[in-house]
């Protein structure tokens, strides 16, 4: 099993066996060194544009969606700093028309901090990102970005910190696990058998009226004490919000939420609802629930009482045996409860996790924040990007589409831009 030392892209660490016709190879570009890398919107758009690629996609694609049963829709996964940005985007587009009424949820990957002194890296993971959420918006049922960083714009944040996890931002094998986590546990809802929310659903929900970018969030490990039932951790959450952004909108205090959907994972069904003994005083109204279910949608609506909200509980915990990273506190058990913080020397093998789809009103502030700082550049300086197959057209037709999905999200936040 490769270490932490040697891991250089994700097959590496995830030792994940492949279909071979579930892989395009894009030679035409190089994963690593300064040259001849995919760097910018227009290359990857570019790609899908030329038959060869098109062709190869639609074979595989053809492959998969002849052997399902009952198609969903799809995912798309792609980086949204750099030139698969455009890839991604122009594949939406391709899905969208060949198989209308499908769900597409994209998820846009960013990396974590970055370093002011890298200023064309920045202006393009700038361009990128604002070019790549219009487009995919467009052509997406949803789209989130998900990031462990702090901002979508050019200043610099710190990233993000789980009070029950010591990680390394800079590494993306810590920044992937993460994240995976975060996106294993929010995509329940529709990949269930037993659930009756389909992609379709859940982006209907969430997307009304335009607005089409969601955030995500996470509480990793969700901290259960085994002495305590869901109800009593919940309240001891307090009013703030139970999980931490993990779309790079910043700080979501202040904000107001439109419609979300919830799901808590891996707790046991004893602790899913009070354990007072018969005649004791509740605490508060989540102690009288007769099902877990109904403790975690009556704590949301209590949170959020004018909130369209979706909720599921699921037991199987999430599972972070290796080549998952070390990265938890040495107070959790082998199945990742809080023992009083005491060091347990035990390898944590599953946690529980809670993970939230939101539309946000804190999308209309860090989407207004991308289109002030994407007006200030002057794209004649960057002619790599322009040579790429943008116009400075292009550009002004991108901050206007990203000034109105913007505008999508206003409401509850005495800090929404103008």
């Amino acid at each position: 099993m490769p270490t932490e030392g040697s891991i250089r892209v994700w097959s590496d660490f995830l030792r994940v066996h492949l279909h071979p016709r579930s892989i395009c190879m894009i030679h035409k570009y190089n994963h690593d060194g300064e040259a001849g890398r995919l760097e910018a919107f227009g290359q990857g758009e570019s790609i899908l544009k030329e038959p060869k690629y098109l062709e190869e996609l639609e074979d595989r694609l053809h492959f998969y969606v002849e052997e399902c049963d009952y198609l969903q829709g799809f995912q798309i996964l792609c980086d949204l700093h750099d030139g698969f940005s455009g890839l991604g985007a122009k594949a939406a587009e391709l899905l969208q028309d060949e198989y209308s009424g499908r769900g597409i949820i994209t998820w846009g990957l960013l990396p974590g901090p970055y370093r002011l002194g890298e200023l064309q890296k920045n202006i393009y993971r700038l361009l990128n990102t604002a070019f790549g959420l219009v487009h995919l918006s467009a052509h997406s049922s949803l789209v989130c970005p998900l990031s462990l960083g702090g901002s979508l714009g050019l200043r610099p944040e710190p990233p993000v910190s789980f009070p029950l996890l010591q990680y390394d931002a800079t590494l993306p094998f810590h920044c992937g696990a993460i994240l995976a986590t975060a996106l294993d546990t929010v995509t329940v809802p529709y990949r269930l058998r037993s659930s009756p929310v389909s992609m379709v659903h859940l982006a209907d929900m969430l997307n009304f009226s335009g607005k089409k970018v969601v955030t995500a969030g996470a509480t990793i490990p969700f901290p259960s004490v085994p002495s305590q039932s869901l109800p009593d951790t919940l309240m001891q959450l307090g009013e703030a919000t139970p999980w931490t952004p993990l779309s790079a909108c910043g700080d979501p205090s202040g904000t107001c939420c439109f419609a979300q959907s919830v799901v808590l994972r891996g707790l046991d069904r004893a602790h899913h609802t009070s354990q007072l003994a018969p005649g004791t005083p509740l605490p508060s109204p989540l102690h009288a629930c007769a099902t877990g279910e109904e403790v975690l949608a009556q704590y949301l609506q209590q949170q959020q009482p004018r909130v369209r909200s979706s909720s599921h509980l699921l037991l199987t915990p999430c599972k972070v045996v290796p080549p998952y990273p070390s990265l938890f506190s040495s107070s959790l058990s082998q199945h990742g409860s809080v023992l009083d913080g005491l060091p347990t020397g035990t390898a944590v093998e599953s946690i529980p996790v809670l993970g939230a789809l939101c539309s946000s009103s804190s999308l209309n502030r860090a989407l207004g924040d991308l289109a002030k700082d994407l007006s200030k550049l002057d794209l004649r300086r960057w002619a790599s990007f322009m040579d790429a197959g943008v116009e400075q057209d292009d550009l002004e037709e991108t901050l206007q589409d990203l000034r109105s999905l913007a505008q999508c999200y206003e409401g509850g936040d005495d800090r929404l831009v103008d």
